[in-house]
């Protein structure tokens, strides 16, 4: 399973190297592209067969992820969101399954930052009215389906508490007609993910569209590998396989240039230059180094999950691991951005791309520099639960 997806997605590669300037220009995915990554599965790629997805294992969407960023880091990003929005159809109803799988390859977007609110209408019993404004709703602009984290209040607007008095947290589930996009992604990087904010104000919905979390936690489905698995570690890692596929491309790019470069006032190519040999080297070494880590933990992780078992310690590595591959690649990139010269600032450059595209993505809250303060709490004995890793 895992070589047939690497492999459908590495014959996208060149397509989205040529059309980088395109989707950049967009601040969208082209649908066309969108449409065709849904065919290939790559939206539904770990949801469970049962409920019309693929059933792989999280290192599959890393790998998936990592050969789409070679190519663009846009697209990546697009399969990436997509794919984890379908995290929580476990605990949707049977009458929202069906109009969500009305379109076998259905493509969705979501976002899991509980940023709305769903309060019990008083004028319409079994109807929830929807409040709220989600920022970064990658790939909303191509999805059938758009989902949004909201926290359940009563009619007085008081949060509804879950059976561990925490206010409820669910997802509504909105078609895009029912909502705002707002025309705001216009950023450095990342261009292409079109993750504009969006907006829903007194919006009616009933019961049966929104879902919550202890729904998910006491499905059948929650016994099932994919959702013992870290759920942080799962909804980040794609970030870390993004941010290593931009930088294999960056080196690659490197040296690809440094063959026919020479640089203004030397006599020999950029190749023959002993500081670009150990700038690639230590770049090489770096990235392999990160990413043998990175899918380690992914693979001890998801060994966990086959198990039943889990442990923070794992939860630890899966989340540092991840923040290290990102870190690791804005080093790599910075590095050989600089080391080609006056040549990577041009728009067909590849380097310049990944390098407005992998400081974008580094500015994601579920790689952000609180992530390394709760592991090192963990490692120096001062929390022992961390659920936030």
């Amino acid at each position: 399973m895992t070589s047939d997806f690497s492999q459908i997605a590495s014959s996208y590669v060149e397509e989205l190297r040529a059309r980088g300037t395109e989707i950049d220009a967009q601040r969208a995915l082209p649908q066309d592209i969108a449409d065709r990554l849904a065919q290939e599965g790559f939206y539904r790629l770990c949801t469970p067969n049962e409920l019309g997805g693929m059933g792989a294992e999280p290192r599959v969407l890393a790998e998936v992820c990592e050969i789409l960023a070679t190519g663009n880091a846009s697209t990546a990003w697009c399969v990436f969101i997509g794919a984890t929005s379908q995290y929580m159809f476990p605990a949707v109803t049977s009458q929202l399954l069906k109009e969500l799988l009305e379109q076998p390859n259905v493509i969705t977007s979501g976002v899991f930052a509980y940023s709305g609110t769903a309060t019990r209408s008083s004028d319409n019993p079994g109807h929830w009215v929807i409040d709220g404004r989600w920022d970064w709703g990658s790939g909303c602009h191509n999805a059938a389906w758009i989902s949004g984290g909201v926290i359940l209040c009563d009619e007085t607007g008081d949060p509804i508490l879950d059976t561990k008095d925490r206010p409820t947290e669910a997802r509504a589930f909105f078609r895009p007609e029912e909502i705002e996009i707002l025309d705001n992604w216009h950023t450095v990087g990342l261009r292409g993910s079109g993750s504009s904010s969006f907006t829903a104000h007194a919006l009616e919905l009933p019961d049966y569209r929104v879902a919550t979390v202890e729904a998910l936690r006491s499905s059948p489905f929650a016994k099932m590998p994919i959702y013992r698995f870290p759920r942080f570690g799962y909804l980040a890692l794609p970030i870390g396989a993004i941010a290593l596929g931009m930088a294999r491309d960056a080196i690659d790019e490197a040296l690809d240039v440094a063959k026919s470069k020479t640089p203004t006032g030397s006599g020999r190519t950029l190749s023959s230059r002993p500081a670009f040999h150990r700038d690639v080297a230590l770049a090489d070494s770096s990235l392999r180094a990160a990413r043998a880590s990175f899918y380690a933990d992914i693979a001890t992780a998801w060994e966990e999950a086959q198990n039943g078992v889990g442990s923070l310690e794992t939860r630890r590595l899966l989340r540092t691991s991840t923040v290290h591959a990102v870190t690791t690649a804005i080093s790599i990139v910075d590095s050989m951005y600089t080391t080609v010269g006056g040549s990577s600032v041009y728009e067909d450059s590849a380097l310049q791309r990944h390098f407005r595209d992998v400081h974008v993505a580094s500015q994601h809250m579920m790689v952000a520099e609180p992530v390394m303060e709760l592991a090192g709490r963990v490692i120096s004995g001062t929390d022992d639960d961390a659920p936030g890793l």
